[in-house]
């Protein structure tokens, strides 16, 4: 009765805690969460126009093609519609990625620490992983490079990377995939795309066409703030979505969430607002950082990651009673470290003013 012998070593993903749960557990009337990477505003109100249109439709099975919302996406984003692949959230397409390639005969290569997920999956398939430490919070591109073997299928890029913010250039981007086997898959995770205002970030989807080893994935779940419907994509050569389709699930991606994703797409004001309003909140911790002279990374993301001089489980628990749930760097790689999702302005003030409190019992204690 006993499962794959790799998964014995598995932990399931941990989400945070509930709002409700823990204003029941230490009595507080106000919970703001900060930990997840969500959209404090939501999502566009064309979206929640687009679900209240299907809500008559869900006696009905969603398009396993995904045909409306991949005709729509394939316009927007210049590509092919063979070229898209959707899954229930950007990480099911990991998934189908890792059971499409990946076998004990095989090695996997990742910076660490990074996106959890393909290294749970890579487990699950029983590949070999080799994992890179990040520089500085940066992927160490050449240290990479020669993990990558015969027996290597898949390289995974998280850009931005989560947890650290960090970004890979456009020059160091395409000097890596050069360098790449071509028969080796290069995954560019850009989960959050959206939220990237760096002049000298990759266009990865020019890149198609000279590099068709290449697979990017995005989501709808960030910026967009669809997270709760879970669709994500991937985009690559035709061939690649060919050969990996059998391993997605008939109906993975619901008739809501398609319907809301096109809805997104229609608005792009959206997202040009939260892009603007996340960058002023960086702003604001960029600052406090380096009045109270914290080490932190410059994210294109829609969280920043601050060495907090102590136990991150210590700084995450104090803030916890002061009602924002963070994230902890202890289960992330940086035990010095909290993770914190940028919210609205007002939470962001309130979440510093904690955070300077905290900080200053720290010097406090020490003298």
């Amino acid at each position: 009765m006993q499962p794959k012998e790799q998964l014995l070593s598995l932990q399931p993903y941990k989400p945070g805690k509930p709002v409700e749960e823990v204003k029941r557990e230490l009595g507080l009337e106000k919970i703001v969460k900060l930990a997840s990477n969500e959209n404090p505003y939501g999502c566009s109100k064309l979206a929640k126009d687009k679900i209240t249109e299907e809500l008559s439709n869900l006696q009905v099975y969603p398009d396993g093609y995904a045909a409306e919302i991949r005709e729509k996406l394939s316009g927007y984003l210049g590509v092919k519609q063979e070229q898209l692949i959707f899954g229930n959230g950007s990480d099911e397409v990991v998934q189908i990625l890792c059971r499409a390639y990946l076998s004990p005969e095989t090695n996997t290569v990742m910076a660490a620490p990074t996106f959890p997920q393909y290294r749970h999956n890579a487990v699950i398939e029983g590949a070999e992983i080799r994992e890179v430490p990040l520089i500085n919070g940066n992927h160490d591109l050449e240290s990479m490079l020669t993990e990558i073997d015969h027996q290597t299928k898949i390289v995974w890029l998280c850009n931005p990377n989560n947890p650290t913010g960090n970004y890979i250039p456009e020059n160091d981007f395409v000097q890596f995939m050069k360098k790449v086997p071509s028969d080796v898959i290069v995954v560019s995770d850009e989960a959050y795309f959206e939220y990237v205002s760096a002049n000298d970030y990759p266009n990865t989807i020019n890149h198609l066409k000279n590099y068709p080893n290449l697979v990017i994935l995005r989501t709808f779940s960030k910026a967009h703030g669809l997270a709760a419907l879970r669709i994500g994509y991937g985009i690559a050569d035709s061939t690649i979505i060919k050969g990996i389709v059998p391993a997605r699930e008939p109906f993975n991606t619901s008739r809501l969430a398609q319907a809301a994703a096109i809805g997104a797409l229609e608005d792009e004001g959206f997202i040009t607002e939260c892009k603007q309003k996340n960058r002023e909140g960086l702003e604001l911790f960029y600052s406090f950082c380096v009045r109270k002279d914290l080490l932190y990374y410059p994210s294109e993301a829609n969280f920043i990651l601050i060495d907090v001089k102590s136990d991150a489980d210590s700084a995450f628990n104090y803030l916890l009673k002061k009602g924002y749930i963070v994230r902890s760097g202890s289960a992330l790689g940086f035990p010095t470290m909290i993770r914190i999702t940028i919210g609205e302005e007002e939470h962001n003030r309130e979440i510093i003013g904690h955070l300077e409190t905290y900080i200053e019992s720290l010097v406090e204690s020490v003298n």
